[in-house]
């Protein structure tokens, strides 16, 4: 008996930036078809975004794709893995869904937040806003995610791990899941 397969997400944290932890998008998609086959794997810009069909959890997703990224390039990477109704949502909750898409950032979190908002009131620009919805942190940053103070500490403020993504890279990888 066949089980049917499970569109998913997957996003990388901190691959391919300033030259380090390199992971070419062709060898993702490899190592994706490689650990499970018939995943139809899709990438998109060399930020470490992977959509791929698997019958297995997400939470088992993450660990394999994070061993196999150890075992092929000899690094480990965090490694969060969506469903593609778990990332619908997502799209769905984002609160300035008509801003610029690259003035507003999606903080993927591992696990629920728990945001020191003392020191995020101390670095939000009057221009900004940040809101959270289960375990995504948004932020939207009109004058630039280059200008804002809170945008270069916001992960580390988030208390648990976490990957960024923008508003546009968000759309492309929902549209690209739910594609059949």
């Amino acid at each position: 008996m066949n089980q049917e397969l499970t569109r998913h997400v997957a996003f990388l944290r901190g691959i391919n930036v300033g030259g380090h932890r390199k992971i070419p998008m062709a060898d993702l998609r490899a190592l994706a078809e490689d650990l499970f086959p018939g995943a139809a794997a899709v990438t998109y810009i060399a930020s470490g975004n992977l959509c791929f069909s698997a019958d297995v959890s997400a939470t088992a997703l993450s660990d394999v794709l994070e061993q196999g990224i150890k075992d092929r390039f000899g690094f480990e990477v965090a490694v969060l893995v969506l469903t593609a109704a778990q990332l619908d949502q997502i799209v769905a909750d984002c609160p300035w869904p008509d801003a610029e898409g690259n003035r507003v950032f999606a903080y993927l979190c591992f696990a629920e937040p728990k945001l020191d908002f003392a020191r995020t009131a101390a670095l939000i620009a009057e221009s900004e806003e940040l809101k959270v919805t289960g375990q995504t942190v948004w932020l939207h940053a009109p004058d630039g995610v280059g200008r804002s103070r809170l945008a270069a500490k916001l992960e580390g403020l988030l208390g648990v791990e976490a990957t960024s993504r923008n508003w546009n890279t968000i759309k492309k990888m929902r549209d690209l899941a739910i594609k059949k």
